[in-house]
């Protein structure tokens, strides 16, 4: 009894509890922290509907090697757990022995020995129940990890679909606006011709138009790097990537975030935080139990025909047992710092553990806010373009009739191809931050059927 309440009062039994970390106001009042529901809560299927994008992500889960070595170190983290779980138990050891010996030319003696020994370390200090809890917490921290790999592969190569349907859209206007600008350097140079205008008009407008050229190389530049990038997840060789439009693309009409505590329930890098923790718990309770006695229990039974004075033919049992106490004494203080470097790496894992939980709140809150103002900014972007469509409309009317200057129409064009792109790259931002808010919340996990 003396020794279960002294043993307890060490913290050697003492099991790990979760923290409690303090999650109030890790929402700004850009979120509903009242909401029971979460995004997270969706199938990426049910989020991600374009069957060519589902189609892809498939493909990444399947191939990618990021994933693939993640499960290969969830493999190793299990194989250490069974190992763990094997030291609690007897160890058995068969090592059979035999030999002859003739002394001065005499018959030949035959001596044999089949001994099976076994050895049990009593974990009364619970040394090796504390190796066994981290070792645990080793394995279900690489399943997270996995999974964290997991969610980060859906997002980027979402993100990367969007991009690509982004920049093909945006390749498509500037090739309007390259083919309309043609003709109009086409229809300044016959208006100088004409004496209607002057040679910087025809330059101006030569110039913008290169411009334009300009932008219609980079955009597909950037096209096939993307491209590059997600064959690169595919572990495929670069190819072109079939994909929809930016237009056929869908988010949910509502983003629920759920309540904060999801954040701890859901997220996989949150989790690994946690089982870092849980890990560095039970790494100091087994160095603390290094510092008091090591049992062990010790003996052997087999057969044998070499017992000194008692050889008798055939052999008979041989029966042995024996205790071992191993109290350190000279490495007393090597365990002891031990002791120390263990806490102060489970100090170091509390504050990795609090770190990641506000990272968390952090990242919600700005894909929230950046969806927001996408959501938005799209009728405003909507409004806009339409305006500046009929502003160039009417000022190439009214440079026809001389009632205005190139330079009304350049500025015109300009501000009008700035707003298309601009507007496109405000739709691939809403999707985005739909990406990166479902990622944020922990969403893609994989689901145990």
């Amino acid at each position: 009894m003396v020794l279960t309440v002294l043993m307890t009062g060490c913290g050697i039994y003492k099991p790990y509890t979760r923290p409690e970390v303090s999650t109030e106001g890790i929402y700004r009042e850009t979120v509903n922290a009242a909401d029971t529901a979460s995004l997270a809560d969706l199938d990426w299927r049910s989020l991600f509907s374009d069957a060519t994008l589902q189609e892809l992500i498939d493909t990444v889960l399947v191939r990618n090697t990021d994933l693939r070595s993640a499960q290969l170190q969830v493999e190793a983290a299990e194989a250490t757990l069974r190992t763990s779980r094997l030291s609690l138990l007897p160890s058995f050891t068969l090592a059979p022995q035999g030999g002859v010996s003739s002394f001065d030319n005499s018959k030949a003696s035959w001596t044999y020995n089949v001994p099976v020994s076994a050895s049990w370390e009593i974990d009364i200090f619970s040394r090796l129940r504390n190796t066994k809890l981290r070792s645990k917490a080793l394995y279900m921290q690489s399943m997270e990890y996995k999974q964290a790999v997991r969610t980060q592969l859906i997002a980027t190569t979402a993100n990367l679909y969007y991009t690509l349907c982004m920049l093909d859209e945006q390749l498509a206007i500037a090739r309007e606006t390259a083919d309309a600008w043609a003709e109009t350097v086409e229809t300044i140079r016959a208006m100088k011709e004409a004496g209607m205008t002057n040679d910087a008009a025809v330059a101006q407008n030569e110039a913008a138009y290169n411009g334009v050229k300009i932008s219609v190389l980079q955009l597909e530049q950037s096209i096939s790097e993307t491209e590059n990038s997600l064959c690169g997840l595919l572990l495929q060789t670069p190819h072109k990537i079939e994909r929809n439009t930016l237009k056929e693309q869908r988010t949910p009409q509502e983003l629920l975030v759920g309540v904060p505590v999801q954040l701890l329930s859901r997220r996989p890098d949150v989790r690994v935080a946690e089982y870092s923790l849980m890990s560095a718990y039970y790494a100091t309770a087994a160095a603390r139990s290094a510092l008091y006695p090591n049992i062990t229990l010790s003996g052997s039974a087999g057969w044998t025909n070499n017992a000194g004075s008692a050889i008798v033919n055939p052999g008979k049992l041989l029966l042995s047992a024996a205790g071992q106490l191993l109290q350190p004494i000279f490495q007393a203080g090597a365990n002891r710092a031990q002791v120390k470097i263990a806490k102060a790496q489970q100090e170091e894992a509390m504050l990795a553990y609090e770190q990641t939980i506000l990272n968390a709140g952090n990242e919600v809150n700005d894909a929230l806010k950046s969806y927001q103002t996408a959501h938005t900014a799209a009728t405003l972007y909507e409004e806009q373009v339409a305006s500046l469509a009929r502003a160039v409309e009417s000022t190439e009317l009214l440079m026809q009739h001389s009632q205005t200057t190139y330079l009304d129409v350049l500025t015109a064009r300009q501000s009008y191809l700035s707003a298309q792109l601009e507007q496109v790259a405000n739709r691939f931002t809403e999707l985005q931050s739909v990406v990166s808010l479902y990622h944020a919340l922990g969403g893609g996990r994989e689901t145990v059927e």
